[in-house]
């Protein structure tokens, strides 16, 4: 069982940086996409970024548009990791923020996929 691990989170003024990491168990560079998702309380669960691998060391990278720009999404094969590294923050980026993957081939990931493996989560608090 492909095991995800997120680390990174924390309290942040608003205005300020934060980058998430996401260690997987099994190698990203075998995996069709990558992402991001977060939930606030009370608000449904909403994909902030995701990264589909192309072949080789190419890939094509979306954002949702609530993210306005400030949030980047970026691997590290060597070190099998993920990243997301959020600037300029806003207290409405305040969630749990979780990984997500999908080694399955031609698949998705989108949040209803069964295929999707997922971390346990970290938590962003942004502070006004």
């Amino acid at each position: 069982q492909v095991q995800l691990v997120e680390s990174g989170g924390g309290s942040v003024q608003a205005g300020g940086s934060l980058r998430l990491s996401c260690a997987a168990s099994a190698s990203y560079a075998s995996s069709t996409c990558m992402a991001w998702f977060r939930q606030a309380p009370g608000k449904e669960r909403e994909r902030v970024a995701v990264l589909y691998i192309n072949g080789g060391r190419t890939y094509t990278t979306f954002y949702a548009s609530s993210t306005g720009g400030r949030f980047i999404i970026s691997r590290d094969n060597a070190k099998n990791t993920l990243y997301l590294q959020g600037n300029t923050l806003i207290p409405e980026d305040t969630a749990m923020y979780y990984c997500a993957a999908n080694w399955e081939p031609d698949s998705t990931c989108d949040g209803d996929n069964k295929s999707l493996r997922w971390g346990q989560g970290t938590q962003v608090t942004v502070s006004s």
